[in-house]
């Protein structure tokens, strides 16, 4: 019959053995096909967001109502939109604000979540209680429809407004998933050791669960940017979201829909917008892929 020192030394906290090191799990998306073409394409969309005049030198915002509607050339790849704009310039500045919403929605979302998370999950009880509860009044609420009147009430509404209200109702999701990890990891040995041992709660939450229930929230996490880049072309094409003079995918595929003999208009930010959605979709698979130790074997 083992003693309790044993016991104790055998149920340790999870070594490098049972959880990849990032460099491993780097290597290993490395040699995905999935991940280095998705990585690829969402690093051009970055770098179209953040750097426009790298990819056109023409002005967006320079019109001549002559060309209104012309078809792509080999002057004009994209040719020209309905206010005779060169509509290459205005797909590639269109980028920027659905990276900006991407980004700040997934990077706000996980902070909220999982801190959120890691408080229902480790404190039963009231603060469990006040959370789950507060995510579960979120749930009940129809998403695009909350959006909706929600948005209502800003007379203005810029990318940080519609990122606001995203992470405000699709936080929950991360959080109940965060809450069932950290459930599972407060009840582990090395948690309990450490308790015994007289480590605060602070300590305990920075050292042993977020280390170990991270993993399945950061999976999400990155499968959630695809959505978020999706949900404001959504709400930008019902005249919810951004409004002119805002250049963006979803204010010009929302136009194209009233030009449908001309297709180039709805062709091009459509197939932008896809391969983007696309693109971080594919990458958050493959992450989750690599972070779950079951698919790992």
């Amino acid at each position: 019959m083992s003693s309790p020192a044993l016991v104790v030394a055998t149920e340790t906290e999870p070594t490098a053995e049972d959880a990849p090191a990032g460099a491993a799990v780097l290597r290993e998306l490395l040699r995905k096909p999935r991940f280095v073409l998705s990585g690829v394409v969402i690093l051009v969309i970055v770098a179209m967001a953040a750097f426009p005049r790298l990819f056109t030198s023409a002005d967006p915002t320079a019109c001549n109502l002559r060309y209104s509607k012309v078809g792509p050339s080999a002057a004009h790849w994209f040719g020209y939109d309905i206010q005779g704009c060169d509509y290459f310039a205005n797909v590639i500045y269109g980028a920027r604000p659905s990276v900006l919403v991407s980004v700040s929605v997934s990077l706000v979302g996980f902070v909220v979540a999982c801190t959120l998370g890691m408080l229902a999950g480790y404190f039963p009880g009231f603060v469990d209680g006040l959370v789950s509860r507060t995510a579960d009044v979120l749930f009940a609420l129809p998403g695009l429809v909350a959006m909706i009147v929600i948005l209502q009430a800003f007379s203005a509404r810029s990318v940080w407004t519609i990122a606001f209200v995203i992470v405000l109702l699709g936080w929950p999701a991360g959080m109940r998933l965060m809450r069932s990890t950290v459930l599972s990891v407060r009840s582990r040995e090395y948690v309990l050791a450490a308790r015994v041992l007289g480590a605060t709660a602070p300590h305990i939450l920075r050292k042993h669960i977020f280390p170990n229930s991270v993993a399945p929230l950061l999976s999400l996490t990155t499968l959630s940017v695809g959505v978020a880049v999706g949900t404001e072309a959504a709400l930008t094409f019902l005249g919810i979201g951004l409004q002119p003079p805002t250049i963006s995918w979803g204010l010009q595929i929302a136009i194209a829909a009233s030009y449908r003999d001309d297709i180039h208009l709805f062709l091009f930010p459509a197939l932008f917008l896809t391969l983007t959605v696309m693109s971080f979709m594919m990458m958050g698979d493959t992450v989750r892929d690599a972070l779950d130790p079951k698919l790992r074997r």
